[in-house]
């Protein structure tokens, strides 16, 4: 783990240099260490790079706290997770802004299937109350990860509800994992790990719970999720920032509708009125507009490259939808090894050639 982490953990302090200026360097180079390896030139030609963080890159050479950070990830068995790790949320990795660094306790699935955040107001009422433990009541079947932020209200409810209903459950962190905030919620925590979910976060061993992280944090809550879940929240909020940032990740969003009056849901009045969010009124119109509520098919494993013409991209497709009955299109672009675009162009000429749907909440499967 050190001789590969150490510089990954360094990559991460640089001055100048943040998640997406990383990820530029990693594309480019391929590791972190050969990021640190290279010579100055090579590095300010990089676009988005240039002469002042080559410069910040070259000059860097204390790592005394990538190293203190090894030791205790090493003392409480945490796995960090590189951005070119097979077990790093995969879909995360189209969004621009993507942590370069994650580091996650507990053992729950991050590439899950099927991954929902549920999020809201912290002081809900008791229609929030409701809405929120019948929604992942009606989760318990499908086999759903559920997302939160292990904050006061809606987020521990999520949290608590996904636990009483067999479902794992991952809390994300605005602070590291030698803390837990709020300190009431310890023994949540706990339970969540227990539980077979866990505690994820961008943020190193002592970095404290300070206000900034909060809305930094909301968009590893929007990315990592297929849609995002609003139950009650006011007009103005970290569920709105979180709405907004799975907004600009192509992700869906979902509201439940309340009185016109009620303060608590007039941040999720104002995204259904805005087209910001699709009105849900209970966990049926979710899985229907997800599109889990298909029936299996008897065969999922055709072979429709015997019978239509099709090029190595869209076979390389296909080959990936055949192994389940649906797959969200982050974890096409992931497994494909292929540009966005390129994926994008490969799916539709597969639609119009009739060998693939597409489902709502950007999910794929065979005809």
């Amino acid at each position: 783990m050190g001789h590969d982490l150490i510089y990954q953990l360094a990559l991460t302090e640089i001055p100048n240099i943040g998640s997406v200026q990383a990820k530029i360097l990693i594309e480019h180079f391929g590791e972190a260490r050969a990021v640190f390896k290279a010579k100055g030139t090579s590095l300010k030609n990089i676009e988005g790079i240039g002469e002042v963080r080559a410069r910040s890159i070259k000059s860097f050479s204390d790592f005394s706290n990538a190293e203190k950070e090894i030791k205790f990830i090493e003392k409480f068995k945490i796995q960090p997770q590189f951005i070119t790790d097979k077990d790093y949320p995969r879909r995360l990795l189209n969004c621009y802004d993507s942590p370069t660094l994650l580091f996650f306790k507990g053992a729950a699935d991050l590439n899950s299937s099927k991954i929902i955040a549920v999020i809201g107001t912290r002081n809900h009422t008791e229609y929030g109350r409701q809405l929120t433990e019948n929604l992942i009541a009606g989760l318990s079947e499908q086999n759903v990860l559920i997302i939160s932020g292990l904050a006061f209200g809606v987020d521990a409810l999520a949290h608590k509800a996904a636990i009483k209903n067999n479902l794992p459950t991952v809390g994300v962190l605005a602070h590291g994992l030698d803390q837990i905030y709020p300190q009431s919620h310890s023994g949540l925590a706990k339970d969540m790990i227990r539980h077979g979910g866990g505690l994820l976060t961008e943020y190193r061993s002592e970095s404290k719970p300070d206000k900034h992280n909060f809305p930094v944090r909301n968009r590893i809550v929007a990315g990592m999720s297929d849609a995002v879940v609003v139950v009650e929240t006011d007009i103005r909020g970290g569920s709105m920032i979180t709405a907004e940032l799975a907004n600009g990740y192509n992700k869906d969003v979902f509201a439940f509708p309340g009185k016109t009056t009620d303060s608590k849901s007039a941040g999720c009045n104002y995204l259904v009125r805005n087209n910001k969010a699709i009105l849900i009124s209970n966990v049926s119109d979710l899985i229907q507009s997800m599109g889990w509520s298909e029936k299996k098919k008897a065969s999922v494993k055709k072979q429709k490259e015997l019978f239509i013409e099709l090029t190595d991209d869209e076979k390389k497709i296909i080959k990936i939808l055949q192994e389940k009955d649906t797959v969200h299109i982050d974890e096409i672009n992931f497994r494909s090894g292929m540009s966005s675009s390129a994926v994008a162009a490969t799916m539709l000429n597969l639609e119009l050639k009739n060998v693939i749907r597409s489902l709502p909440g950007k999910i794929y499967s065979l005809q």
